[in-house]
C-alpha cells in the first residue's frame, strides 16, 4: 500500500497539467463525442443498479423500480455501475469477477466500447463486505489530525482500485449546525475550516491511488430547520457563503477534487439540484472546478416527487441537466427520458453535450478510455490488512476525548471493575450509519460480520484482570424495558469502579438512534439509559461514563457526578481497544471536541462561530452557553503556554505570523493540539466571538517544550460584507491561543491598509512549523 502524508499546513503544490488540460486528450473526447447517438450519449449519464427488493440503503429506494437493466443498454453504453459491493454481503474476490466481466462486456458488446465508472460508499472504509471499518468522520474531527486522515483515505483508496472501483462517494464537508440531525455522525465538524482541512485531506489520500473523491452534500444540506432530514434550508446568502461554502471550496481549490455530488436540500424554496446559481455559478464560474457533478441518489427525480418544482421526470431532468447535474444516480429514472425530450426540443442537446463532455473526459483521467479489460481481476485481496488496521487504531485512539475526569483516571491495575450499559457488548456500537455493517449487512441477519472486531468488554477483559471484570447490559440502546436495571445497580454496587458503556445505534430511515433519517427531536440519551446512569450513580460506586454516540448528547446532568466522561464517537473497528487503553492510561487521550456538548436541545441550533447576541445574556433567561466547549479535551498531563508573540500590525493582504511556546508540564508523554482563534470587535457585519484560525497537533515528552509557529493568511479573517463580497477589513484583530474556544493566553494585532477582496488566488490555510 503506498502512503500518502497529506499536507495540514498548506494547500498542496500547484496542480501539474494531467490528461484533463492536454489538448490532444481533449480532441480525443470530443471525437468520441462526434460519433454518438443521442442514445449512446444519455447512456454515459446514468448508472446502472443491480438490486434486489428489500435491500435499502437510499432514501425511498422502494420507490423506484429498476428503470434500467444491462440488457436494454447493451448496445448504448453505461455511465456509471452503482454499489458493485455495498448493496449486500458478496465475497469480493468473487464480486470483482464479475465485474471485470460486466467490464468486458461493455467494451466488446457496444459500439463505441467504453466502460463504466463504478463508484462505492467509503465514508468509514470501502463498504464491502470483511473490509477495514474506520472511525466515523466525527472521530476523524476529534482527532484533528488531518496527515492521518490522508493516510487512511490512501488505504481505502488503494484497495477500492484493487477491485476495480473508480469513484468513492466521500468525503461529507456538510458543517455541523444542529446535533439533532440524523446525519451529525457523518460530518467532522461544527467548524468550517477543521472541517475544510481534514476533509481536503481525504481527498488527496483518496485521489493519490487513482480512485476519484465526491464532496458532499454541496451545500447547506446540514443547515436543515429543526436538525429534520430533507427540511427546509433557510440559512441567508451570508451564511452560506461564510460557513456552509469554505469546505467544498478548498476541496475544489486546494485539493482538486474530481467530483461534487448535489444536496438534496432546498435553500430558500430552490432545490440544489436545480440551482444553477451553486452547481453552475458558484461551483463551476466561480471556483473554476472541471470536473463532473453527480445526483445524490434519486435526487433528480425528487424534484418532482418530494420539492414539487417539476411537472414530472422529464421536467426534472431538464431542470438539473441545465443547473449543472452531470450523472443521474443510482440509476436513469429521470435521465432516460431526455432523448425524447431533446427530440421535442424541451432540452437542448448541447446540454447533453456538455455533461456527456465532462463524464468522457474523467473516462479518459481515470485511463477507463483505453481499459480492455483483458487483464484478470485480483485473485486474493486483504481489505483489512496490519497496514488497514494499524491506521485504524491510531486514528480511533486520537480520537477518544476525555470530557471530564476526577482522578479516576486512569483505572489502576487490581481494581474490580462492573462494565455496563447497552452499548458495553456490542460490535454494532463501534460504527457509524454508512458503516457496512449497519448499512448494509444489518439487513442480513445470520450473515458474520466478516472482520475481527472486539467489543468495549471484550477490549477492557482483555486491557484488565479479566477475573475482576463483571458485566450486565442493563437497559437496550432504544425502547422502554427497564427489565434489567436491576442487575445493572447489583453488578456495579459489588464492583470498586463502573464502567458505563451507553450512547447510539447507527442505521438508516428509523432503524436507529443517529443516522440518515434518524434525527431526534431532543438531546437526552435514547431509550431508558438515562434512568439506567442515574440508578447506577445512585449505587455510590464511581461511574466512568462512556459515551459511544453519533451526536453529542445533553449530558450536564452527568458531568458533575459521574467520576470520568470518555467521549467516543463512533470510533471504528479497533475502537474498543482504544477506549480500554484511555481507561488503563496506555493511552494519554488527545482527542477534543469537534462539536460543542450541548446544555439542552432548546439551545439548538448552536454553534461556538456565534455572534455576541448568539451566547445569551441578561436579555434572556435562556442561556445557550453549552457544557463542555468546541475544541475542549482532557489529558494525563498538563500543558503550559508561554511567549506568545504577534506583531502588532499586519497589511489585510499579508499573513499574520505567531509563536507560542507549549511545554509538557505533567508526568507523563502526551499530544496537545495547540488552537489558534481570533475575533474582529469591530466589522461591517456581525462577527463570531471566536474563530479557529489554525491548529497543530505536537507530541510532548514530560518536562520538554516545541515553539509552535503558525502564519495565518489574513484571508482566514475574510467574510462577506454587507454587499455579499468576501472580503478582509481593516481594524483590530483579538487573538487567543489555547486548548479549546475558551480564551486563554491572549494578544492582539491590527490589520492595516485597504479592504482587499478574496479571490480563488487568495491563501485558504495556516501553515504551521515546531521548533
Amino acid at each position: 500500500m503506498t502512503e500518502v502524508h497529506a499536507v495540514v499546513d498548506g494547500p498542496a503544490p500547484a496542480r501539474a497539467p494531467g490528461d484533463h488540460d492536454r489538448p490532444a486528450g481533449e480532441a480525443r473526447v470530443r471525437e468520441l463525442l462526434g460519433r454518438m447517438t443521442l442514445e449512446e450519449k444519455v447512456a454515459q449519464l446514468v448508472g446502472f443498479w443491480e438490486k434486489e427488493d428489500g435491500e435499502a440503503v437510499a432514501p425511498l429506494q422502494g420507490e423506484f423500480g429498476d428503470a434500467l437493466r444491462l440488457e436494454d443498454f447493451a448496445r448504448h453504453g453505461l455511465g456509471h455501475v452503482t454499489r458493485a459491493y455495498g448493496t449486500r454481503p458478496v465475497d469480493p474476490v468473487a464480486r470483482a469477477e464479475e465485474l471485470w466481466r460486466f467490464q468486458r462486456n461493455l467494451v466488446t458488446g457496444t459500439r463505441l466500447g467504453i466502460p463504466a465508472i463504478v463508484h462505492e460508499e467509503c465514508l468509514t472504509g470501502l463498504s464491502a463486505w470483511r473490509a477495514a471499518t474506520f472511525p466515523t468522520p466525527l472521530a476523524w474531527g476529534a482527532a484533528w489530525h488531518p496527515e492521518l486522515v490522508g493516510e487512511m483515505a490512501a488505504a481505502i483508496g488503494a484497495s477500492m482500485r484493487a477491485l476495480g472501483v473508480h469513484q468513492g462517494l466521500a468525503p461529507v464537508l456538510d458543517v455541523i449546525r444542529d446535533p439533532r440531525w440524523g446525519r451529525v455522525d457523518e460530518c467532522v465538524a461544527e467548524d468550517p475550516y477543521l472541517v475544510g482541512t481534514i476533509g481536503t485531506s481525504y481527498v488527496r489520500g483518496l485521489q493519490s491511488q487513482g480512485v476519484h473523491a465526491t464532496v458532499k452534500h454541496f451545500a447547506g444540506y446540514s443547515a436543515s430547520r429543526a436538525g429534520r432530514n430533507f427540511a427546509p434550508v433557510h440559512a441567508g446568502p451570508r451564511e452560506l457563503a461564510d460557513v456552509l461554502l469554505p469546505p467544498f471550496e478548498m476541496a475544489v481549490l486546494d485539493g482538486d477534487v474530481r467530483s461534487v455530488m448535489h444536496s438534496y436540500a432546498e435553500i430558500d424554496g430552490v432545490p440544489v439540484a436545480a440551482d444553477p446559481t451553486m452547481l453552475t455559478g458558484v461551483l463551476r464560474d466561480r471556483w473554476g472546478f472541471d470536473g463532473t457533478a453527480v445526483a445524490d441518489y434519486y435526487g433528480v427525480a425528487f424534484l418532482h416527487l418530494l420539492h414539487h418544482v417539476a411537472g414530472d421526470h422529464a421536467e426534472a431532468a431538464g431542470q438539473a441537466l441545465t443547473a449543472g447535474v452531470d450523472i443521474e444516480l443510482p440509476t436513469g429514472d429521470a435521465y432516460l427520458t431526455l432523448p425524447e425530450a431533446v427530440r421535442a426540443g424541451r432540452v437542448d442537446e448541447a446540454l447533453v453535450d456538455r455533461a456527456v463532455l465532462r463524464v468522457l473526459r474523467q473516462k479518459r483521467d481515470l485511463g477507463l478510455l483505453d481499459a480492455d479489460f483483458t487483464d484478470e481481476p485480483p485473485r486474493a485481496v486483504d481489505l483489512d490488512s496490519p497496514a488497514h488496521r494499524s491506521i485504524a487504531r491510531r486514528l480511533a485512539e486520537e480520537s477518544v476525548v476525555l470530557v471530564a475526569n476526577r482522578d479516576v483516571l486512569p483505572l489502576p491495575a487490581g481494581r474490580r471493575l462492573a462494565v455496563v450499559g447497552p452499548n458495553a457488548d456490542r460490535q454494532a456500537a463501534l460504527f457509524g450509519c454508512y458503516s457496512f455493517l449497519n448499512h448494509v449487512l444489518v439487513q442480513h441477519p445470520g450473515v458474520a460480520t466478516g472482520i475481527d472486531v472486539p467489543t468495549v468488554l471484550d477490549a477492557v477483559r482483555d486491557e484488565f484482570d479479566a477475573d475482576l471484570v463483571t458485566w450486565a447490559r442493563g437497559c437496550d440502546v432504544d425502547g422502554d424495558d427497564r427489565s434489567g436495571i436491576a442487575e445493572a445497580v447489583a453488578t456495579a454496587s459489588a464492583a470498586q469502579v463502573a464502567v458505563l458503556v451507553v450512547g447510539d445505534h447507527a442505521g438508516l430511515f428509523g432503524r436507529g438512534t443517529v443516522g440518515e433519517g434518524c434525527d431526534r427531536e431532543d438531546l437526552e440519551l435514547p431509550g431508558v439509559q438515562r434512568e439506567l446512569v442515574e440508578a447506577v450513580l445512585a449505587t455510590g460506586t464511581p461511574v466512568v461514563l462512556v459515551l459511544l454516540t453519533g451526536r453529542p448528547y445533553a449530558v450536564d446532568w452527568a458531568l458533575s457526578r459521574c467520576a470520568a466522561v470518555v467521549q467516543a464517537f463512533f470510533p471504528g473497528e479497533e475502537g474498543a481497544g482504544a477506549i480500554a487503553r484511555v481507561l488503563s492510561g496506555r493511552v494519554n487521550p488527545s482527542g477534543r471536541l469537534p462539536v460543542s456538548l450541548p446544555r439542552s436541545a432548546g439551545a439548538q441550533p448552536y454553534s461556538y462561530l456565534h455572534p455576541a447576541l448568539g451566547q445569551g445574556s441578561e436579555v434572556t433567561n435562556l442561556p445557550a452557553t453549552p457544557v463542555a466547549e468546541f475544541g475542549h479535551g482532557l489529558s494525563y498531563t498538563t500543558f503550559g503556554y508561554a511567549d506568545l508573540t504577534v506583531p502588532a500590525t499586519v497589511p489585510t493582504d499579508g499573513a499574520l505570523s505567531v509563536t507560542v511556546r507549549v511545554t509538557n508540564t505533567g508526568p507523563v508523554a502526551g499530544d496537545d493540539v495547540v488552537q489558534l482563534y481570533g475575533h474582529d470587535p469591530v466589522a461591517s457585519v456581525t462577527r463570531p466571538v471566536a474563530q479557529l484560525l489554525g491548529y497543530r497537533r505536537v507530541h510532548l515528552e514530560p518536562g520538554r517544550s516545541v515553539t509552535v509557529a503558525l502564519t495565518v493568511p489574513t484571508t482566514r479573517l475574510a467574510f462577506s460584507d454587507r454587499t455579499l463580497t468576501r472580503v478582509v477589513e481593516p481594524g483590530d484583530v483579538e487573538l487567543w491561543v489555547g486548548t479549546s474556544a475558551r480564551r486563554e493566553t491572549e494578544a492582539s494585532t491590527v490589520l492595516v491598509g485597504r479592504t482587499v477582496p478574496v479571490t480563488n488566488d487568495s491563501p485558504r490555510w495556516t501553515t504551521t512549523t515546531i521548533g
